[in-house]
């Protein structure tokens, strides 16, 4: 079941929180939504959970439309929300039990859903437990599972790794991916790292509107523009290999590498690529190429690009 954002805008008062944006999130699709604070994140998966109503534009998911037809794009809809509100006197199973009613789960069928989920989340040996009992790590093991109670087919989790240690969040990337597999997945996240291993696409919005979307490799490559790999050549007279390099018809600048012997930075023209060059050349002149590595710009350079 997709989500399909179709020109959402939200305005509170005079002030435009989104911005008449679109996209598409695929059946078996995880898709990391990023953004500064305040970009509007929140505001659109409050919208797509019928928490909001659009000030125009409009939100299906699958054939649902949130104007025409909430109730039942809630039944669609697990979401876990940033603070992952929970009844912390209750125990897991009778907690998992009250949502479960809370969803219309039929009566003979809510215990096997609660120990699906228990399963399913890892909380085997938490069950029993008070959720006030728990880490933070199972608590969100906990919001997971009630998310997922009544058997979605979207998943909205707006920062599902917050607080977490890095074994917990190891543990909640790969839950989330087991289950991407089979739904549609809407992930808002700030630990960039977590989103480029857990997802998908990546779609990150600034003040209200889209300002990138892609996987991250295609996000990267787009942020770097033109191809640069950090190369060292032995048996050669640096000055010499760098005149040589200069001159291939695909490069466009070469500079020393400070502190590496033979080491150069290569940059090639647009929209083309000098490595196979580089490779004849070093053959030509009897060099030794020990070394070629692409430079690749990280996420968070992409990020920052595109947000400042």
């Amino acid at each position: 079941m997709d989500i399909i954002v179709d020109h959402f805008t939200k305005d509170y008062g005079n002030q435009r929180a989104v911005d008449d944006i679109s996209f598409r999130v695929v059946t078996g699709e995880i898709l990391g939504f990023l953004g500064p604070n305040g970009a509007g994140k929140t505001t659109t998966m409050k919208a797509i959970t019928t928490f909001l109503k659009p000030t125009a534009g409009n939100i299906r998911v699958g054939s649902h439309s949130i104007l025409d037809e909430p109730e039942e794009v809630k039944k669609h809809i697990g979401y876990l929300p940033e603070n992952n509100p929970l009844y912390t006197d209750l125990s897991v199973i009778d907690y998992l039990g009250f949502i479960a009613r809370l969803h219309d789960i039929p009566q003979e069928r809510v215990r096997e859903r609660i120990l699906e989920m228990v399963v399913t989340c890892g909380l085997e040996g938490e069950k029993h437990k008070k959720i006030g009992e728990l880490s933070k790590g199972y608590r969100q093991r906990v919001g997971l599972a009630q998310a997922l109670i009544h058997d979605p087919q979207v998943l909205v989790l707006d920062e599902p790794t917050s607080g977490l240690d890095p074994n917990q969040i190891i543990e909640i990337r790969d839950l989330i991916r087991r289950i991407g597999k089979e739904k549609t997945v809407l992930l808002s996240s700030h630990i960039l790292a977590e989103v480029e291993a857990t997802c998908d696409r990546i779609l990150i919005i600034n003040k209200g509107r889209i300002v990138a979307d892609g996987t991250a490799d295609e996000l990267r490559r787009q942020s770097q523009g033109s191809e640069i790999v950090n190369i060292t050549i032995e048996d050669g007279m640096a000055d010499e290999i760098f005149q040589a390099l200069r001159e291939l018809e695909s490069v466009e600048i070469v500079s020393f590498l400070e502190g590496i012997a033979g080491g150069f930075e290569v940059q090639s023209k647009p929209e083309l690529s000098s490595r196979r060059e580089i490779f004849k050349l070093c053959c030509n002149r009897g060099w030794t190429l020990t070394r070629m590595t692409p430079f690749a710009a990280s996420l968070e350079d992409v990020f920052r690009e595109v947000t400042r």
